[in-house]
């Protein structure tokens, strides 16, 4: 037990944040503390795996603490985690120490704001979330946009073998609109764009839920303590509200 590797038990049971070191000097002079079932002399140390138990309680470590990023995607970036097989994938260009995956895709040829985690839980939320959800582009395409084409786009293409959700679109100029989905179809915008007649020449995320996007092209930033918040609280309504989804 006295092995150099390891962290000694009192100092163990700090930063765990059990309680200080002092606390548990006095703990495992009382014989209040056990490692693996016996009582530990004072300075032993704790080796990973090792059951430690004060007055009979199991004291876990602590979780580890998850990362929630958001990313201005560039164009040419996959959002891919197989780093093998793609040379342009989201993670490498990132470079974080802790292991992400990205929340949902955007095409390689689009560019702006995507989530990347290490929460699993928190991606199955937000991917089922039906309501809550929306998701802003800011979209150009190669043909002068008429009041029909925003029409019809707002009310549901034919897409995929079903028909797309309602949703809202707003020209902002000759050739781009604004568009917000709660769906994430396959290539959805570009798909909904060809079935009128139209190419996509530039699609930008701006927005996610309550996320804006707020960074440089191919910069990332965590999301604040109030962003995460108001994110927990929009995949709770979700819930409520979707529960057999």
């Amino acid at each position: 037990m006295n092995d150099s590797q390891g962290t000694r038990i009192n100092k163990y049971l700090s930063e765990v944040g059990f309680c200080s070191r002092r606390a548990a000097d006095k703990l495992i002079e009382e014989g209040k503390v056990t490692i693996n079932g016996k009582v530990p002399e004072m300075g032993t140390k704790i080796q990973p795996g090792d059951e430690v138990r004060v007055q009979g309680k199991l004291i876990s470590p602590p979780k580890e603490e998850h990362v929630y990023i958001a990313f201005n995607k560039p164009v040419g970036i996959v959002c891919t985690t197989d780093t093998k097989a793609e040379k342009d994938n989201i993670i490498d260009y990132i470079g974080h120490p802790k292991r992400i995956f990205p929340i949902g895709r955007l095409d390689k040829p689009s560019e702006g704001l995507i989530l990347l985690t290490s929460d699993g839980d928190i991606v199955n939320k937000i991917l089922r979330a039906r309501n809550n959800h929306e998701k802003e582009y800011i979209v150009t395409v190669d043909r002068i946009i008429t009041s029909d084409f925003i029409k019809k786009m707002g009310s549901g293409i034919p897409i995929l073998g079903t028909m797309t959700n309602p949703c809202e679109v707003e020209a902002l100029g000759k050739y781009k609109f604004r568009i917000i989905l709660t769906q994430g179809l396959n290539r959805q915008i570009r798909r909904m764009c060809e079935y009128l007649g139209y190419n996509v020449t530039k699609l930008k995320r701006i927005r996610i839920m309550n996320i804006p996007l707020d960074l440089p092209i191919g910069k990332w930033r965590e999301l604040s303590e109030k962003e995460m918040g108001e994110l927990n609280r929009l995949l709770a309504d979700s819930a409520k509200t979707h529960e057999e989804y």
